[in-house]
């Protein structure tokens, strides 16, 4: 792909975000581009249902909420026939490259957007040159648009760099003169925003025989040039959702005859920033939703937490759910009113490996455009990249996590986010220069 095309696709996907498990145009597009780019070379390619583990998806919205995402797809002029298949909500990919014997190794790049209203500021780069979001309310302010670009261009690059292999040598005798002998899998994830999608994959077949596993950010506040080789500090997180029950009476009137739900979330709330840190390392909560009541003169009957806790390890992480769980029980009984607990979304925690590290840092150091190779950094944030990265781990591969460097004028999650495209040739020549090695070396 030239640097045109990588632009040309970036754009195109950041014209059109989609929220978790709603990826409909963007899993399309992404198959159109494969398919198109890509045809035979391409061993296989599971689209949808046959990416995931359709049962371990997490933070699935109401069925209700695909019905928009669907039709805006489908106007958009997607292929019917990719669109059919991801109906329901099961988006993404997993697209295969076969380059004779040699190790499995599997890239992760996560393709949804955010539920934020992009800036309309004319000075913002995506408006003056128009590409600014065209669905109000969605926006591309992480940059998974350049990360699923990148995976396109790495897989077209390793299609092209093991175009020479022949099946009828031995391996030692196609590795001396191909740059990659092996399969090389990469999963376009969904649903990484609400630690959602991370588990799905895996949990899918196609993770069972990977040998390594790269995932990768662009940004984090490393500027263009810039490349971590084997991010860390993953904290473990989890979502819950508290219900308060009580009973309703007039304010004013009988005031004793109420049983105050939002008495009995206000307390939760000030309770939960009351949770003893721990010794083994950093803790999180966070209540990030709280509403309930219906009028000034209404003892409210019903009210509503949406929390996170987050933790170092898994371990810690388990610590503070625990704790929460404890919290928000006693905040009830505290004021005569129940409470329904329900634990969402959660991803472990995980560290990148040293053997993979010292290779993408030896790639990264050779890679034209890049200027600085830190080895590692750590994220301070959650990523459901983990649930892969472990899966793998445990399987007895490697895996790591690494961070491409770029300009953005605004922080990720912000209205003003964007990045700079001269970053995702870095990132694809990084990693594909560290998949060829692996498929060379190894």
């Amino acid at each position: 792909m030239t640097a045109d095309d990588l632009v040309t696709l970036r754009r195109d996907l950041h014209r059109k975000p989609e929220p978790a498990w709603r990826e409909f145009y963007t899993t399309a597009r992404i198959v159109d581009e494969l398919e198109s780019r890509l045809g035979d070379d391409l061993a296989e390619l599971h689209v949808g249902p046959e990416a995931i583990a359709g049962d371990h998806r997490l933070a699935v919205p109401e069925e209700t909420e695909f019905t928009h995402w669907y039709e805006q797809a489908r106007d958009a002029g997607v292929d019917e026939a990719t669109l059919e298949r991801l109906d329901g909500g099961y988006t993404g990919a997993v697209a295969v490259l076969e380059r004779g014997e040699g190790p499995t190794v599997g890239l992760r790049v996560d393709i949804d957007g955010l539920p934020q209203t992009e800036s309309d500021d004319p000075s913002h780069r995506p408006v003056d040159e128009g590409f600014r979001s065209e669905h109000e309310g969605a926006m591309h302010a992480c940059g998974h648009d350049a990360h699923a670009t990148i995976g396109v261009g790495v897989l077209e690059r390793i299609a092209e760099s093991g175009a020479g292999l022949d099946e009828s040598r031995s391996s030692s005798e196609q590795r001396s003169d191909v740059d990659f002998a092996g399969t090389l899998k990469v999963f376009f994830q969904p649903a990484e925003e609400v630690v959602g999608g991370g588990k799905a994959m895996a949990e899918s077949d196609h993770l069972q025989d990977v040998d390594y596993l790269l995932a990768a950010h662009i940004g984090l506040d490393h500027p263009t040039g810039e490349i971590v080789a084997g991010i860390d500090g993953f904290l473990a997180v989890s979502h819950l959702e508290a219900e308060f029950t009580g009973a309703s009476s007039h304010a004013g009137g009988h005031p004793e005859q109420g049983r105050n739900a939002v008495q009995a979330m206000a307390t939760a709330v000030q309770n939960l920033y009351g949770i003893p840190r721990h010794n083994d390392g950093a803790t999180r909560v966070n209540a990030g939703v709280v509403e309930g009541g219906s009028a000034a003169n209404v003892i409210p009957a019903d009210a509503r937490i949406v929390a996170e806790v987050r933790g170092e390890t898994t371990d810690l992480m388990e610590y503070m759910k625990g704790r929460t769980r404890q919290v928000l029980r006693s905040a009830a009984a505290m004021h005569d009113c129940e409470v329904e607990i329900e634990i969402g979304a959660e991803a472990p925690s995980a560290t990148s490996d040293e053997e993979l590290v010292s290779i993408v840092a030896d790639v990264a150091g050779e890679t034209p455009g890049v200027e600085r190779v830190l080895e590692r950094d750590e994220l301070g944030g959650s990523e459901d990249a983990t649930y892969l990265m472990r899966a793998v781990q445990e399987n007895g591969g490697s895996a790591c996590y690494v961070g491409v460097g770029t300009d953005h004028p605004g922080g990720h999650h912000t209205a003003t986010f964007d990045v700079d495209e001269a970053s995702i040739q870095h990132g694809i020549d990084t990693l594909a220069g560290t998949i060829e090695r692996l498929g060379h070396d190894q």
